[in-house]
């Protein structure tokens, strides 16, 4: 048996998470392990989808989280890592100097990725793993600044789509309708609601609602009972959403939009349900990693 530790950083619109994951080699077994997870919570779409460019305050924060992070991979005996940045470093004008000043201070290379990069890097994560051959699903990852969506049909992705409506996005009035607009005629075109398709959710938002309706094993979200999720958590002010629920003070306010987000897309798909397998782009980039270093030994 042979135990490899990576790293997967994941660089969001609210968020940059560091994953240290343990990959357990038995024979022809290969098992993945989360070891610790460390989020914290930069928001880069704050700047990024208001200003256009990412501010010295926050940038001066994500070099200083990188710093924290090397110094983490490196006493973790980490062998291997990589670095994604999605929405709000795509949508910003220095995005390509911040990153050779990440470079040049913490020594971490960041790739930013594009819609498509991160929907691919999602599928990477296991999802098909889990999926009924006969039944079709909608995987829905939800964040800061963008929603990925893939479509599977007999185990198989057929399509996927990134769409530039995300947390951040809605919480600065960023969003028009016809962006809106265009999320729903792509659900209409490629989703049959004839089939009864399923959603499998993705992000810190909805893993959230899984947690608060006490689910566990895989057992699915109804939309009645993400509906009255939505409208408990809409009755509480910010304030008290953070001292009375005990949400985080990042996860507080983006938490609306992003139910928003599901319910629109339950009700334009069909869908009854909302599977949550808490699982994200960061166990994505670990599975995509160990096949890289897999390729890289033979």
């Amino acid at each position: 048996m042979r135990v490899l530790k990576f790293a997967a950083i994941d660089i969001g619109s609210n968020a940059a998470r560091l994953l240290l994951s343990n990959v357990v080699e038995d024979g022809e077994d290969v098992i993945f392990k989360k070891s610790s997870l460390v989020r914290v919570p930069i928001r880069l779409g704050e700047d990024a989808f208001s200003k256009g460019y990412i501010s010295e305050l926050r940038s001066e924060k994500l070099v200083k989280t990188m710093i924290a992070f090397k110094n983490l991979m490196e006493v973790n005996d980490v062998v291997m890592y990589k670095a994604c940045a999605t929405s709000a470093m795509r949508s910003s004008s220095n995005s390509n100097e911040l990153v050779e000043r990440v470079k040049e201070i913490a020594d971490i290379d960041i790739e930013i990725i594009d819609g498509r990069r991160e929907a691919e890097i999602i599928f990477a994560n296991g999802v098909a793993e889990l999926l009924d051959g006969n039944s079709s699903y909608m995987y829905v990852d939800v964040g800061g600044g963008s929603t990925e969506l893939t479509l599977f049909e007999d185990g198989k992705a057929k399509a996927a789509s990134s769409f530039n409506i995300g947390t951040i996005r809605m919480l600065k009035k960023t969003i028009g309708k016809s962006d809106f607009d265009s999320l729903k005629e792509w659900v209409k075109k490629n989703i049959d609601k004839s089939a009864k398709p399923k959603i499998i959710g993705s992000g810190g938002n909805i893993n959230k609602l899984y947690k608060m309706a006490k689910k566990t094993n895989l057992e699915p979200l109804s939309n009645k009972e993400i509906k009255n999720l939505y409208e408990f958590i809409s009755s509480y002010t910010l304030e008290d959403r953070i001292k009375i629920l005990g949400l985080n003070p990042d996860r507080a306010d983006v938490i609306i939009p992003a139910t928003k987000i599901f319910l629109k897309l339950m009700k334009w798909s069909g869908a009854k349900e909302i599977i949550v397998p808490t699982i994200g782009i960061s166990d994505g980039i670990v599975r995509t990693l160990y096949r890289d270093f897999k390729n890289s030994s033979k």
